[in-house]
């Protein structure tokens, strides 16, 4: 399997979905929908929708059934960084080497497209719900309500990361916000692809184990490189976590220390799918390509 072209095939599929949710019409909120459509369609990895469609296609191969999850789930992301960005939380200029959306539109403007997304979301989920058959609701219900959570994870660890600025934490401290604030949706997308492949109860702990892992991996990178990472390749400046005082894996363990956990937490996810042989040849590549990235 080539990894990179298989990941740009996912990311072409989900950004086509995506573009079907696009509000075009002239209406009194155009600008509004400009600036949900500027974050939206910005680029980045996709690699929330692409958890959600790999885990499924290990089961199953007809990735319809997930579309809506990961379209949803992708939005929510979208949101969230939206809302990251703003002056009152990282106060970034840049993302993806453009302008953040409060610097491209205005405060106010980028606060409710960050709340548009949120709610479109939950509109898609709805829509999906309510065509869906009796027999396929139960377990789509569940997800809906894992989704939420999961939700509600993000924006509880986002609170305690603001909070705990320019003071020292526990070990503890720093796993819980880093398990809600990023791990929580990357551990939601794996289990929403496994419930809707209705796996065993066995399956599902193993998936959620391996998306636990590259979570904590993907958040321990991410501090990596706020702390060595090239601003040119990132698309944002490098060193904010450092001006804001921000508790992080660098800042608690040093550099080579957060580098060893990224390097075990990565062997012990790819070993969480072993036993799934060549069907899980991308989640095996995509964990390393957490561990790898440069941006």
């Amino acid at each position: 399997m080539d990894f990179k072209s298989k990941l740009k095939q996912y990311q072409d599929l989900i950004n086509g979905e995506l573009s079907k949710y696009i509000e075009t019409k002239k209406c009194p909120e155009e600008m509004l929908n400009h600036s949900m459509e500027y974050s939206l369609m910005a680029g980045g990895k996709r690699l929330r929708p692409i958890l959600v469609i790999a885990t499924y296609q290990i089961f199953k191969e007809d990735v319809q059934e997930c579309m809506p999850f990961a379209v949803a789930i992708e939005m929510v992301h979208n949101f969230s960084l939206i809302h990251d960005d703003l002056p009152g939380i990282d106060n970034d200029d840049f993302r993806h080497g453009k302008p953040t959306n409060h610097k491209k539109f205005n405060e106010a403007t980028a606060i409710l497209a960050g709340d548009g997304l949120l709610n479109n979301a939950y509109r898609v989920i709805s829509k999906y719900l309510e065509n869906s058959s009796k027999e396929d609701l139960p377990k789509k219900i569940k997800i809906f309500q894992e989704f939420s959570d999961a939700v509600d994870k993000m924006i509880k660890g986002e609170f305690v990361d603001t909070e705990v600025e320019g003071k020292q934490i526990s070990e503890e401290t720093l796993e819980y916000i880093h398990k809600h604030k990023t791990g929580a949706l990357l551990t939601l997308c794996v289990r929403m692809g496994a419930i809707l492949a209705e796996v065993s109860q066995e399956d599902l702990n193993r998936l959620t184990s391996y998306a636990e892992k590259i979570g904590l991996a993907f958040q321990i990178k991410d501090d990596i490189l706020s702390e060595e990472g090239d601003e040119k390749i990132l698309g944002k400046p490098v060193g904010n976590d450092k001006i804001l005082e921000k508790c992080t894996y660098v800042s608690k363990y040093g550099l080579s220390g957060a580098k060893e956990k990224l390097e075990k937490i990565t062997k012990e996810a790819i070993e969480e799918l072993k036993i799934y042989n060549e069907k899980a040849e991308f989640l095996i590549e995509l964990a390393k390509y957490i561990k790898e990235r440069n941006k």
